[in-house]
């Protein structure tokens, strides 16, 4: 398999670690994509508790903590990433109510029914999308909302080469319907579903990486992993431009039942 159609998890996790430390968003979305997910969920107050899990730096928690009442924990595997979170929650003045800790989305130290709202943008893939919601759907109490944008093919058919290159990635990829199904069959009402804009992945995914890939290609010079991890990126860059009407990333929000 070339570097180029390598997936990334294929990568040595400290330097992907480092690469999306340098950018405020670790996946596609945009400020306006979580607010506008946010508008589905009901009955927040301050004394609300929500989890994000694969927070990242935070760059979409700190945009819930600003338009939702409530306790926030963001959730990440990479200490440097929870730290970030942190740092960043300090710096808006929400350190009382936003709190990053380092654990894994598969093995939570939660109770059962301990949130009314789980986020994950761009993450759940880490679990598994069927996995994820069927497991997580016990740290909601009844009524809490899940929100989670996961990526989605817009059509039944498509290129190979796209068909490919996500199947290799991410075998869950599946259509909006699907996911939908899946959603309700693991015990939520799907309260709404919506695609998320091309420029969520153009504007806030893709430009902020030209700079920092410059900036890792200078200090990684003549390393073969870092090399081949930007060239990664790129071509993920091209497929997308090329292949954006077959599939992005997709908000589903459900309510448990």
């Amino acid at each position: 398999m070339s570097n180029e159609n390598k997936s990334i998890l294929e990568f040595d996790y400290s330097l992907i670690c480092e690469y999306f430390a340098s950018t405020e968003r670790q996946g596609p979305g945009s400020p306006e994509a979580t607010i506008r997910a946010l508008s589905f969920i009901d009955n927040l107050t301050d004394e609300s508790r929500i989890i994000d899990l694969g927070c990242g730096t935070g760059g979409q928690t700190m945009v819930l903590a600003q338009h939702a009442p409530g306790q926030i924990t963001g959730i990440d595997l990479f200490p440097t990433f929870i730290d970030m979170f942190n740092a960043n929650a300090e710096k808006l003045n929400l350190r009382d109510r936003v709190n990053g800790i380092v654990a894994s989305m598969d093995n939570l130290p939660f109770q059962e029914e301990e949130f009314d709202l789980i986020w994950s943008e761009g993450a759940i893939y880490n679990i598994g999308y069927e996995k994820g919601l069927n497991e997580w759907r016990k740290l909601l109490k009844t009524g809490g909302y899940i929100a989670v944008s996961e990526a989605s093919w817009f059509t039944d058919e498509r290129p190979a080469e796209i068909d490919a290159f996500w199947n290799d990635a991410y075998p869950e990829i599946d259509t909006i319907p699907h996911k939908v199904a899946q959603m309700q069959k693991a015990g939520f009402i799907p309260v709404a579903t919506f695609i998320l804009p091309e420029n969520c992945w153009i504007e806030h995914f893709f430009a902020p990486q030209v700079a920092a890939q410059e900036v890792f290609l200078k200090k990684y010079a003549g390393n073969e992993t870092a090399e081949a991890l930007v060239a990664n990126l790129r071509h993920e860059t091209q497929l997308y431009n090329r292949y954006k009407a077959f599939y992005g990333y997709v908000f589903y929000i459900g309510k448990k039942l």
